[in-house]
């Protein structure tokens, strides 16, 4: 199955087909850039916090998040204690994974590192590849590649946390950098990025 044609005419994936809240992140926000830091933290800390669940778990609790993690101002989450750790972890309405948290804190901390290399966002968006997928099906979407697997090596050597070759390969395909939208899928090409991909 390539793509599913929903009740307004529009071709997405089946994981986008059917939830209205996934629906609506596909059609709106992912697969766009984001190119601030704030943005670019809440991407990697919430990918971190999706590893082993499904995206639509994240999703749900996203504004539960922001309003724990300060919007995900790093500078915030950076000064975060013990005493907002154990905080966290009797927050029913994110998720309550001890190692999750502090690697979030954690990365915050790095975040405040990597300004004095340039910044998030220019050292994540270095390794931007030359070339995207073009996936006619979901099984011909790759789950990671050479780029995710050297950024992750990149971040984990800045003292990030939870930024595995998958996890980083699905904040590229987020945030734009690789263009993995099903080559029917009328969000094909939509970041502007890759305009020839189509």
């Amino acid at each position: 199955m390539s793509t599913i044609i929903g009740p307004d005419g529009l071709a997405r994936p089946p994981w986008a087909a059917t939830d209205p809240l996934l629906m609506q992140y596909y059609d709106t926000e992912w697969g766009m850039p984001v190119r601030d830091e704030q943005g670019l933290f809440e991407r990697i800390s919430l990918e971190a916090f999706q590893s082993g669940l499904s995206w639509a778990i994240i999703l749900r609790k996203r504004l539960a998040f922001r309003e724990a993690f300060c919007d995900f101002d790093p500078e915030r989450v950076a000064a975060f204690t013990e005493a907002d750790v154990d905080k966290l972890l009797a927050e029913p309405a994110i998720v309550r994974n001890q190692r999750k948290i502090r690697a979030t804190i954690n990365n915050a901390k790095a975040t405040l590192l990597l300004r004095e290399k340039g910044g998030l966002v220019d050292f994540v968006w270095g390794f931007q590849p030359a070339d995207t997928p073009r996936p006619e099906t979901p099984e011909e979407v790759p789950t990671q590649s050479a780029e995710s697997l050297a950024l992750s090596k990149a971040l984990k050597k800045e003292g990030f946390s939870f930024v595995g070759p998958t996890t980083m390969f699905a904040l590229m395909e987020a945030i734009g950098m690789v263009d993995t939208h099903l080559l029917a899928s009328h969000r094909r090409g939509s970041s502007g990025i890759w305009p020839g991909a189509a």
